[in-house]
């Protein structure tokens, strides 16, 4: 038995026997109130030496443990964390927050630290966990640990595990993750999580996956149910007419960029109503990992659509042996674009005697909201108003290139946001040159060059 299994099975046994107090207060720059809950669960750790990081010497086994690559969250930054004698410190609130998720929608949800996702938690196997968390909710409310084998009073179960953490209040979640691999956290009560309270929660291996990973990024789908002139997402609702990775709708979304013939890791977590199949253009992947660790390399095989199930986690990799700007999206039709009469506020799109000169005059007032040129549809016949069926797509095409304009579209060719939206991103493979550009851009915080933009009619 290795030591951080060990140490696990030692929580247990400790917790169970009910041998220790209540935990110590959240410290006072969390906020949290005098009367506030607070988890069953022994802060002091054992006595000996720690590595660099914090972690106990020699726990892992060959020694030192492998230095990990981060995963990044487009759209959503990382949970930062102090070390308490060997020990993470994470602090994590739970509170209302307002979420643009396109250039003219913003929408009221619930998240963590002013983020819906909420920021990712990065560990490595072996770690020990503390959270510190504290609820603004109007509403009681817990933690679960989507994934994690962790002692039942750490596993946020109102009234099983736990008592509901009060508005106001707080409680300490700490564990030993004697885990590796793509998990999640949440509240553990329906409608919280449709208003959006979930987050990646990452567990890096002690020693590297085999092949290593030059990019590492992490999509997190959900789906809002919104009415017109409304902002409050209807949790009990099954008419889903926003899609999101990471809390954003493309054209939104930041793309991913990897470098000409890297490798990429991409873990998709699922936490929704639909299950969704997420689609690569240009290249095939093959999945090495679920919702409960990394996957053996004899059960992976070829594709390019892995089907992401409710409360699934899903880990593909591939080589990117392509140069281009590879869409990455949901394949079920509804899923790849929003609720039109939604972004026209209060008036509907007339999908059946729509014109050309109706549909501009409807698409230009949107934009003038935001502060972008409209750029005029693809082309349509002369007679088209006399096929049955028309319009489908024709009028819908919504080119707002300048209002989601950052360093990672740089390059990107005039009116590529047209077609973009719902659970759609790219995933742009590039050159050493204009990656390099772009990685610049990033750092400096300003695009990482000027181009000419053209609006054809």
């Amino acid at each position: 038995m290795n030591g951080t299994r060990r140490k696990f099975f030692q929580d247990a046994a400790i917790f169970g026997a009910g041998l220790l107090g209540m935990s110590k207060t959240l410290s006072a720059e969390s906020g949290g109130g005098a009367g506030a809950a607070s988890a069953q669960t022994n802060h002091s750790q054992p006595s000996g030496k720690h590595d660099a990081h914090g972690h106990p010497a020699g726990h892992a086994a060959g020694g030192a443990r492998d230095a990990f690559l981060p995963m990044v969250t487009p759209d959503v930054s990382d949970l930062p964390y102090e070390m308490d004698a060997g020990v993470k410190v994470f602090k994590l609130m739970a509170e209302p927050v307002k979420r643009k998720v396109a250039p003219f929608k913003t929408i009221d949800v619930w998240g963590y630290n002013g983020s819906c996702p909420g920021p990712t938690i990065q560990v490595q196997q072996g770690d020990r966990v503390r959270v510190m968390f504290e609820n603004h909710l109007p509403e009681s409310t817990t933690l679960h640990w989507h994934g994690l084998e962790i002692p039942i009073e750490q596993d946020g179960v109102p009234w099983i595990s736990q008592k509901p953490v009060p508005p106001g209040g707080n409680y300490v979640y700490e564990f030993t993750v004697h885990q590796e691999g793509t998990f999640f956290y949440h509240a553990h009560s329906a409608m919280q999580e449709m208003m959006g309270q979930i987050g990646f929660f990452i567990a890096h291996p002690e020693k590297s996956y085999r092949p290593r990973a030059d990019h590492d990024y992490g999509l997190i789908l959900q789906e809002w149910a919104v009415l017109p002139n409304n902002t409050v997402p209807n949790t009990a609702g099954m008419e889903f007419n926003w899609l999101t990775f990471n809390g954003v709708s493309g054209p939104a979304i930041t793309p991913m960029i990897a470098r000409l013939g890297s490798r990429v890791r991409l873990r998709i977590v699922n936490m929704g109503m639909d299950h969704h199949p997420i689609h690569l253009h240009g290249h095939q992947f093959v999945m090495t990992g679920t919702e409960g660790g990394r996957a053996p390399e004899t059960t992976w095989y070829p594709m390019n659509t892995v089907l992401v199930g409710v409360a699934q986690a899903r880990v593909v990799e591939f080589e990117a042996k392509y140069p281009g700007a590879w869409m990455v999206h949901c394949h079920l039709p509804h899923h790849m674009m929003n609720s039109m009469m939604d972004l026209l506020r209060d008036r509907m799109i007339e999908t059946m005697d729509q014109t050309d000169p109706k549909a501009l005059s409807q698409m230009q007032t949107l934009a003038n909201t935001v502060g972008f040129q409209h750029v005029h549809h693809s082309s349509i016949a002369e007679n088209a108003n006399e096929t049955k069926g028309f319009p489908q797509d024709a009028f819908m095409e919504m080119g707002m290139d300048e209002a989601v304009a950052k360093p990672e579209t740089y390059g990107l060719p005039p009116n590529w946001s047209a077609e973009m939206m719902g659970m759609m991103t790219l995933i742009r493979v590039l050159g050493d040159k204009q990656y390099e550009e772009i990685i610049a851009g990033k750092k400096s915080g300003a695009p990482a060059g000027e181009r000419e933009h053209h609006h054809e009619s």
